[in-house]
């Protein structure tokens, strides 16, 4: 089977393993922050993080379709959790999760991986800024040290933990959160091989100990959660839960496909296998809620510093998840005292660096459609969902890449230039012989256009419709010129057809317009034989 691991996968990390064992480590060292503060964001503990983390880290590097790729929670899968966990609670996450799973599977089966190819830009550059302010706001009731903080969406508990904040103020937890933060910004800057988030959260931590700084603190970590209790789960629960696991399964298929493409771009030669790649990702969220864990994608800033690490194989991402797995074994009660402002920092810093204001200054100036784009999808994302936000993207841009199709198809009569046959088509007017030629698509943008033009002629016999320019057709344009055609004749005006190709004969045969003007010797290769016939019709009309 083509989704299943290959022998090949792992051939080079038995020549050379020096190199991915060396990323593994890297990347571990970076994760670890990571996966405590998700796991927190997520609302079902730093427990759940790791678990995501070590599982689905390892599942999906065994079976994905990336050699670069390392799996594990990310902030835009809290987003979504978030509301999931509010409304089934901890079990139902987990059965949402394993649902999620499914449906990857079913979409890698089904060969759907690919469709991420044609993701308009605009929609990727607007979801993932979104994103980033998501994550920024889910973190200010931990930087500032307010842990009832209440709302639906994330801007309104944003702005609740700032109220509750001005009312009770406390320097601690926000000068932690924006101390790691900078400690990453900065020195990502200055040496961007070294862990910072790391050293920033171990530096928060040992001074909030050391000066007994009044802040929330991470607290216990279990060495693992129950799996899920599915006795409650009815099929009217299950049901209810669809529409979640449908928008995580969603989410998690475009960040892991769009994480993997950042890695391909990175790398020299390396080329992810999208159907194979949400493979792996549907098995490591089914396996991931048996130990407790949250659903998973492909994450892209972790993937980005296995890549610069020097990790080649799939290897590397197998030992950033045994690394994990040895750290919440041994270190649980030193992971336990890390401030939860230290991880709104590291949150603060991921936030910033997602966003790439470059690409961002090009798109907004490039065109006003895809500006439109980007804002848009940005808007949504913030302000209803990250699922929502991508379908409104990929909605508007399919409207204005229509609208631009349109404008570019044209219908135009002839004579044209001097080159090809202008001498005679003059004369074809003289002759009530109007020649017309349509250039670009006739897809159904167009074709309304064209059929009012069309049906515009007047004190004409016969019009020549020259076919060769078309460069693709839809049923919608062909049904559009076989009433213009039926319209005309009505009107007792003879219609011939020029230069059809070949791959647009069936639409219009099916249709009936090209079939009932074959049979009647209507149609024909090229303009001049169609002139020819023309002038015949005139002439027997008029004898």
């Amino acid at each position: 089977m083509a989704l299943l691991p290959r022998r090949a996968d792992w051939t080079t990390d038995v020549r050379s393993p020096g190199r991915d064992l060396i990323a593994g480590l890297t990347v571990a060292v970076v994760a670890l922050p990571l996966a405590l503060a998700f796991g927190v964001a997520s609302g079902l503990g730093a427990q759940a993080g790791l678990a995501t983390a070590v599982v689905a880290g390892t599942v999906a590097a065994v079976f994905g379709g990336s050699n670069l790729q390392v799996s594990g929670p990310t902030g835009a899968m809290t987003v979504v959790l978030l509301p999931v966990v509010a409304r089934f609670g901890t079990d139902g996450v987990l059965m949402v999760g394993a649902m999620a799973g499914v449906l990857l599977v079913i979409l890698a089966l089904t060969r759907l991986g690919r469709l991420v190819a044609y993701l308009p830009m605009p929609v990727v550059e607007g979801f993932t800024v979104g994103i980033a302010v998501v994550i920024a706001l889910q973190q200010v009731p931990a930087a500032l040290g307010v842990t009832d903080a209440d709302g639906d969406k994330v801007w309104q508990l944003a702005a609740d933990a700032v109220s509750r904040f001005a009312g009770d103020p406390s320097a601690g937890s926000i000068l932690i959160a924006l101390g790691v933060a900078a400690t990453m910004l900065l020195g990502a800057r200055l040496r961007p091989g070294v862990p910072f988030s790391l050293l920033g959260v171990a530096a928060a931590t040992l001074l909030a100990s050391v000066l007994s700084v009044d802040t929330p603190l991470l607290g216990t970590i279990p060495s693992g959660l129950p799996a899920p209790s599915l006795g409650f789960l009815d099929l009217g629960t299950l049901q209810a839960m669809l529409p979640a696991a449908l928008a995580i399964a969603a989410l998690a298929a475009l960040e892991s496909l769009l994480s993997a493409t950042v890695a391909d771009g990175m790398s020299v030669s390396h080329t992810t296998d999208p159907d194979r790649e949400l493979f792996g990702q549907g098995l490591a969220n089914l396996a991931a809620p048996i130990f407790g864990g949250v659903p998973a994608t492909g994450a892209i800033a972790r993937t980005a510093v296995n890549v610069r690490a020097g990790a080649s194989s799939r290897l590397s991402a197998v030992v950033h998840a045994a690394l994990l797995a040895a750290i919440a074994f041994s270190a649980g009660s030193l992971v336990a005292k890390i401030p939860l402002a230290a991880l709104a920092g590291v949150l603060f810093a991921t936030a910033v660096q997602m966003t790439q204001s470059a690409s961002i200054r090009a798109l907004v100036r490039s065109t006003r459609g895809d500006a439109a784009v980007l804002v848009l999808t940005f808007a949504v994302t913030v302000f209803v969902d990250l699922v929502t936000a991508v379908a409104v993207g990929v909605g508007v841009a399919v409207v204005l890449a229509l609208r631009s199709v349109a404008a570019a198809a044209q219908l135009e009569q002839v004579p044209i230039d001097a080159g090809d046959h202008s001498a005679e088509e003059r004369a074809l007017l003289n002759e009530r012989i109007v020649a017309y030629r349509l250039d670009g698509p006739l897809v159904f943008a167009a074709a309304h256009r064209f059929l009012l033009e069309l049906t515009e002629v007047a004190e004409v016999e016969v019009v020549i419709l020259r076919m060769a320019r078309v460069s693709t057709i839809d049923a919608t344009g062909a049904q559009v010129l076989g009433d213009a055609i039926t319209h005309l004749e009505r009107r007792g005006i003879v219609v011939l057809l020029s230069g059809v190709a070949p791959e647009h004969a069936d639409v219009l045969s099916v249709l009936g317009a090209k079939a009932r003007l074959r049979e009647q010797g209507r149609v024909f290769a090229t303009t001049p034989e169609a002139i020819a016939h023309a002038r015949t019709l005139v002439h027997e009309r008029a004898g």
